[in-house]
């Protein structure tokens, strides 16, 4: 395994100082095994630019999307609470608390997302009530690296700090009238430092939990320089082995969108070739003008049902990348 630091008090706020870009992030997705529906939720404090980035994203059984985004004001990195979002830590690597009151978009056609204008002119609303307890079922992987050239996991320029862990969820979850409480199985990240989307030229990013055995936290990455790394571990036999080696293979639909993938990797002990189907896709995206050019990147949220070796899991695949001239730099790999 790398080598992190990391205490119970990583699990806090931490100081940002006086770094513009400072992002403290703190994310959960949980997903209901036997009815193939959840999401995450995520809460990014930018206290230095003087907001925080409120994400709900929730894949319901009907196949609407009931979601929210919103940068609600902050002016210190003292909490994570903001605009309806709250994240509690109950037992600091053990357990933890993300909480939602608030309005919710909900989404039937996902091409709304292309167009954030009609997408938060249009889509119908309606209230979400929500607290998701998360409990570890692994240990904590991450943390700071204690080498001066140690490469993290997403790269030294987008969240130094990074640690994750599977969890088991009972989410307690009510959107309009509709009650969809769940008991099931799911991931959590934080990390905190310097983060610019656009920091990333392309990433291939899986995050899922096959129950309490088995979870998969695999990234294939390009920074700004175009180089390719592999990062992240396979939970098995109730421990963490770091990936040696990555494939990723996709299937995709006419709007560049995916539709399935197929994941080979390897580690110390293991060797695993993982199928992935993917339910439904929220098609987000990130603006931000840099030195007068604005840098657009698309950000594919997908619900996915994943087979590893007659197990059968569900997470997030998330790619992330910029768009040139309309088209995802890294389509169709």
């Amino acid at each position: 395994m790398a080598h992190y630091k990391l205490a119970p008090a990583d699990e806090y706020p931490h100081d940002p100082g006086a770094e513009a870009l400072f992002n403290e992030s703190v994310y959960v997705n949980g997903f209901d095994h036997e009815r193939a529906y959840g999401g995450w939720m995520r809460l990014g404090n930018r206290a230095n630019e003087g907001y925080a980035e409120l994400a709900v994203c929730l894949f319901l059984p009907d196949g609407r999307i009931a979601c929210q985004f919103q940068r609600p004001a902050i002016d210190a990195n003292r909490e994570f609470s903001a605009g309806g979002l709250s994240y509690e830590v109950i037992r600091p690597h053990e357990e933890v608390v993300m909480r939602y009151a608030g309005e919710v978009m909900l989404v039937a056609d996902r091409g709304l997302f292309r167009e954030p204008r009609r997408l938060f002119g249009e889509a119908e609303r309606a209230t979400c009530e929500l607290e998701w307890r998360v409990r570890g079922v692994s240990p904590i992987h991450g943390g700071l690296p204690v080498g001066e050239g140690q490469q993290t996991m997403f790269g030294r320029d987008f969240s130094l700090g990074h640690f994750n862990q599977h969890t088991a969820v009972a989410a307690r979850l009510r959107i309009g009238g509709a009650d969809l409480d769940f008991d099931g199985w799911g991931w959590r990240d934080h990390s905190w430092g310097p983060r610019l989307w656009q920091n990333i030229l392309f990433d291939r990013g899986f995050y899922a939990a096959f129950g309490p055995e088995r979870g998969i936290t695999l990234l294939k990455i390009a920074n700004r320089d175009g180089a390719i790394r592999r990062a992240g571990v396979l939970f098995r036999d109730g421990r963490y082995e770091d990936i040696l080696d990555l494939d990723v293979f996709t299937d995709w639909d006419a709007a560049r969108d995916p539709v399935a993938v197929t994941l080979t990797a390897r580690t110390a002990s293991w060797r695993a070739v993982i199928h992935g189907r993917v339910l439904n896709v929220a098609p987000l995206s990130n603006r931000r003008r840099i030195d007068g050019a604005e840098l657009h990147s698309r950000i594919a949220e997908c619900i996915t049902e994943f087979e590893w070796d007659g197990y059968r899991g569900y997470g997030m695949t998330e790619y992330v990348e910029r768009l040139e001239h309309g088209v995802p730099v890294a389509w169709p790999l």
